[in-house]
């Protein structure tokens, strides 16, 4: 089916449109009036198909929730200083070190909850992860950019929590409360939802690069293998972390995604908003390579289960 295919291949169409968006910038740019309804839906597809047994199994144990948003908030924020260092050892501009910091220092991306579902992963606990993290981020975010790189950026509290409000919470809702009326249709769409959040993700990678497009062309190699590197070690020093805490394999798999991926997106609006526009460049590269990986994770590790 169309809605499958979608899904199945969401690395292979999230690097076509990424590539056509490198090529053709202005066909995507008009998505930026709509970037946050596209978050929206990703979140309302995924509460069609969260079972109500997981979101009263994640709940159940808050302290597997705590250790991973401590994860979340450790390993990436060292890492992205980590590959800070190295460039600045390599003669880089502080400005475009300091963009590794912020993507580091990011909370988990939304598009790991649709990202958990495709791999077998636990959606409810991937969901719970990505709420905590984002709603500490207007605390934790700034004050680890400041500690690691030496900056203090201004994140307007209010405002911020009411995007995370009408983007995440309140769709997200909305979609169990539909599922709960589906009846005899819910085989369906649970069936045509991972497809929906497929697009959204899609398009919202393109737009980064769409938006972005200055700024990759004049990218350094080096900064491409970093953005690898922190992508790579933040999936495998997650999926050990789960070990270490004795996580079953449907954990372990979504904690490795949560470390992995972060919200790019919200390093890069904070980097063009309070840096300048070179910090915004690992944010935008980390935002279409983090999906590529992690759909392609997905796909293999559907393989290997059937």
């Amino acid at each position: 089916m169309a809605w499958q295919f979608l899904s199945r291949n969401m690395a292979m169409l999230t690097l076509a449109f990424a590539v056509a968006a490198y090529i053709y910038p202005a066909l995507f740019l008009p998505f930026k009036a709509v970037f946050l309804w596209l978050f929206a839906a990703t979140m309302f597809a995924l509460g069609v198909v969260l079972k109500p047994e997981e979101a009263r199994s994640a709940l159940a144990h808050p302290s597997r929730i705590a250790l991973g948003v401590l994860c979340q908030y450790s390993i990436m924020p060292l890492l992205g200083f980590a590959a800070a260092t190295v460039l600045l050892w390599q003669g880089a501009s502080p400005a475009l070190a300091l963009g590794f910091i912020i993507v580091g220092c990011a909370p988990g991306a939304m598009a790991s909850n649709v990202i958990t579902y495709l791999a077998g992963g636990a959606v409810a606990f991937s969901i719970a992860m990505t709420m905590v993290a984002t709603l500490l981020s207007p605390l934790l975010t700034p004050s680890l950019v400041e500690l690691l790189g030496g900056a203090m950026m201004q994140i307007p509290f209010w405002p911020m929590m009411q995007t995370i409000v009408l983007s995440v919470v309140l769709p997200l809702m909305l979609g169990m409360q539909l599922r709960k009326r589906l009846g005899n249709q819910l085989q369906q769409a649970e069936v045509i939802a991972p497809g929906i959040a497929a697009i959204a993700i899609i398009i919202i990678c393109a737009y980064a690069v769409a938006a972005n497009h200055d700024r990759i062309a004049q990218t350094p190699w080096l900064v491409v293998l970093l953005v690898i590197l922190l992508n790579g070690l933040g999936y495998l020093l997650g999926w050990f972390s789960g070990r270490l805490f004795g996580f079953d394999q449907p954990h372990k798999i979504t904690l490795a995604i949560e470390i992995g991926m972060q919200n790019a997106g919200l390093g890069v609006a904070l980097a063009l908003k309070h840096f300048e526009p070179e910090t915004a460049l690992p944010g935008a590269l980390f935002a279409v390579w983090c999906i590529i990986t992690a759909a392609g994770m997905t796909r293999w590790q559907e393989r290997k289960v059937s």
